[in-house]
């Protein structure tokens, strides 16, 4: 039955086509998500967003709903409750590792490093529990127009990721309405325009409201306001204002609505601000505003294309022609799902990726969170935190190598606020210098131990973040920030990665202890429990190596700091290496451990493939091939069925030069672990699957960690013909490159820095001594074409 409507769908849009010129012109948008119904769900509803400020628009007919979300506003508080002697805990931990005793060594660190209580105790025997923070929506907007006697036709509801606005529109007894809704950065306010063909059309009742009915809402003239201290007293105070702008008609307010009746066109505005920063949202609400309402809305749609399309147009991407544009996206994700193949979809979903980006995390603000901006109610699952085990650095792989690298910024400048918090816990629960946090934080920057030894005893947050935020110097090279910014947060991490390692008797190496394999467990040798912690996770080694490295580098480059430089060395030559195990898998381990779950969502002991750079075939070709083994291995036993984890996989593949097993993944990825509006779904909704991919997709066309630039190093046989415009290598070179019948045809480069270039493809090797602006082009023998 699935294939049969698979087939009849694939016909149908061969059908279609016949009834369209092919010239450009009578086509499609492309960069449409589109649907002949409204949201039915929170997961169909359609994005917008400006960084901070943003909704999911569902475009119900009868009641319009968007969902709203502010990024700072977060129920809950800073939480510091150190467990007192923990440092002590700490050795006493090591030694029982060093002994075998994972399931003694597990219960002493969860009591006396975690805080948690031990089984059969009184509850006033451990720490006090503290409510953990979460974030949460800002509340929701609701437009009625009553009952629609006789239905509607012509009903579409899309999402434009070319201009960034959602757009509604139906027709209703022969009259024809639109509605707009976008948010603006430039104006920093959320934009609806209602219109109609017919003058006096428009009669609908406004009304903001929250979950919880704790939200103050009043209802005056024009503009509603509403207002919350969230997390009942326990988090920040919200303000937020609803002005509603009629053309012709009437305005009735009162309560907590406003009614507009019979009127020609409306414009609705919405600010919004909290007192995360210690500022009065109501006055800083009120200006942006006052400042908004004097812009016709022609203005502020006008500014608020021109700013989103500063970044959305330094990137275009072809993979191939397909006729899925004809039809709603998800009519082309069920024919994806029953074997159709739509390169337009791909290019859409990889744009779609860029938006999200540009959509919520702008400078200046908190990054983007778990779901990036958008999450629905007061407990979202995970908190929609910054979990930094992974998922915080996946949400920014995009943004070098896709030409969005100052979207970066946010999170490198949350990392650097959280140094205090990361000192007070390196020093006081650890005894330790540096910097130090765990498995996940908040706005509150929390950085200390908590929960099951399992996630929770895991001290390379900071330090896995170093890598994203060395690549954010690598890609945009700017040594001003780095200086004052990046490297004191580099430099700080490594010092406490140096004292964190300690010596492994039996191997006389240093490894770090304790710590886990992010969230996997093995089976302890000779008995049939399973445990977490170990002396020496591969993950870890590799993190610490990274950083080192790295952080060598930026001494290099900012001529510092010589001595610490050499004991950094020092370090990195007695550090653990990464091995190779009886049956050529990369170790998870520094001992060769039986999984309990071989097919476990994380491979953490891949971190050195992707995202870091100490597995390629310029190097040590050997662990590539473990690598392969060892990602082989996952897949065959069940991995890969998260979304995030699948776009992991679609990188991974990519490092191994192995395009057609990446699109494999694309396409897994494309057809399991994407909801109707393209989000990522873990399950539930996870942004970070979103953002995975779309690097993904760049590093099949692109690498540059290897110190080369490569042209298409894992091209898949199915994009036979197709370009991509825009992408950066590291160095900060802008690349253009088309290719034909799978090979390389032109590539232009563009040097922004005037950086040395080793270029390089399908292995022929060009260097070059660049001049900074100027554009070298090259064919496929790696000729330059003058």
């Amino acid at each position: 039955m699935r294939k049969t409507f698979s087939m009849l769908l694939i016909l149908s849009v061969l059908g279609v086509l016949s009834l369209y010129a092919q010239d450009e012109a009578t086509l499609p948008s492309q960069w449409k998500i589109w649907f002949e119904r409204p949201a039915e769900v929170w997961e169909d509803a359609l994005p917008v967003g400006n960084g901070r400020l943003g909704a999911m628009v569902f475009g119900t007919v009868e009641k319009e709903h968007l969902q709203l979300n502010e990024k700072s506003v977060w129920a809950g508080q800073s939480r510091w409750n150190p467990v007192p002697g923990s440092s002590k805990t700490l050795a006493e931990v090591r030694d029982l590792l060093f002994q075998g005793k994972y399931k003694e060594a597990e219960q002493l660190a969860s009591t006396g490093i975690l805080g948690n209580r031990p089984r059969g105790t009184q509850p006033g025997v451990a720490r006090p529990r503290i409510q953990g923070a979460t974030y949460q929506t800002l509340g929701d907007l609701e437009m009625n127009f009553g009952t629609y006697r006789g239905g509607v036709t012509n009903y579409r509801r899309e999402l434009d990721i070319e201009n960034a606005v959602a757009r509604v529109s139906y027709t209703h007894d022969r009259v024809n309405y639109v509605r707009e809704i976008f948010a603006s950065a430039p104006d920093q306010v959320l934009v609806v325009r209602l219109t109609a063909d017919k003058p006096g059309s428009l009669t609908f009742t406004s009304k903001l409201s929250r979950p919880g009915n704790l939200a103050q809402i009043l209802a005056q003239g024009n503009e509603i306001t509403m207002s919350e201290h969230v997390g009942r007293g326990m988090g920040v105070i919200f303000f937020s204002r609803l002005r509603v702008l009629p053309e012709g008609g009437s305005l009735i307010s009162g309560g907590d609505s406003i009614r507009v009746e019979k009127a020609d066109a409306v414009t609705i505005l919405l600010t919004a601000d909290t007192d995360y920063k210690g500022i009065d949202p109501a006055i800083v609400s009120q200006e942006q505003m006052e400042s908004a309402v004097k812009k016709p809305f022609a203005g502020m749609k006008k500014d608020h294309i021109a700013d989103y399309q500063s970044y959305f147009k330094r990137v275009d991407i072809d993979l191939g022609t397909s006729e899925g544009r004809y039809f709603s996206t998800d009519a082309r994700i069920t024919a994806m799902q029953n074997g159709y193949v739509d390169y337009d979809l791909m290019e859409l979903y990889y744009q779609f990726g860029r938006y999200l980006l540009i959509s919520s995390s702008r400078p200046g603000d908190l990054p983007a969170n778990l779901q990036g901006l958008w999450a629905d109610g007061l407990t979202p699952p995970w908190s929609a935190d910054y979990h930094i085990n992974i998922n915080i650095q996946m949400n920014y792989w995009l943004a070098g190598t896709t030409n969005l690298n100052e979207l970066e910024k946010p999170f490198v400048e949350f990392i650097d606020a959280m140094r205090p918090s990361a000192r007070k816990t390196a020093k006081e629960v650890y005894g330790l210098n540096g910097i130090v946090a765990h498995y996940t934080t908040n706005p509150w920057f929390d950085t200390q131990p908590s929960g099951s030894p399992q996630y929770g005893m895991w001290p390379m947050g900071i330090a896995w973040s170093c890598q994203n935020i060395w690549d954010y110097y690598a890609f945009g090279g700017d040594v001003d920030f780095l200086r004052s910014t990046s490297y004191p947060i580099m430099k700080e991490a490594a010092e406490f990665c140096m004292e964190w390692l300690v010596k492994n008797p039996k191997t006389g190496y240093l490894v770090s202890s304790p710590s886990i394999s992010p969230e996997n467990q093995f089976k302890i040798p000779g008995s049939e429990g399973n445990a977490s912690m170990v002396m020496g996770p591969t993950m870890d080694h590799m993190i610490i190596r990274d950083l080192l490295q790295n952080t060598i580098q930026a001494t290099l480059v900012l001529n510092t700091d010589e001595k610490f430089r050499k004991q950094m060395q020092k370090t990195l030559d007695q550090l653990s290496p990464t091995q190779i195990g009886k049956d050529g898998r990369l170790m998870e381990w520094t001992e060769e451990f039986e999984e309990p779950e071989p097919g476990h969502r994380h491979i953490s002991h891949l971190y050195g493939l992707h995202p870091g750079n100490q597995i390629t075939k310029q190097s040590n070709p050997e662990l590539l091939e473990a690598a392969r083994k060892t990602i082989d291995y996952r897949l065959a036993h069940g991995g890969g069925h998260t979304g995030w984890s699948r776009a992991w996989i679609i990188n991974f593949f990519a490092r191994l030069r192995d395009g057609d097993k990446a699109y494999e993944n694309l396409l897994a990825l494309l057809r399991q672990s994407t909801l109707k509006n393209l989000f990522d779904t873990h399950p539930p909704f996870q942004i970070d699957g979103n953002f995975g991919a779309t690097a993904g997709i760049t590093e099949m066309l692109l690498q540059s960690h290897a110190g080369e630039v490569e042209l298409l190093p894992a091209l898949p046989s199915d994009w036979k013909q197709g370009y991509i415009y825009g992408a950066v290598a590291r160095g900060n070179f802008e690349v253009n490159m088309d290719w034909e019948e799978g090979k390389l045809k032109q590539a232009k480069i563009t040097s922004k820095l005037g950086n040395p270039l080793k270029l390089s493809y399908a292995g022929k090797v060009l260097q070059i001594e660049t001049e900074k602006g100027k554009t070298y082009t090259v064919n496929s023998d790696m000729s330059l074409v003058q």
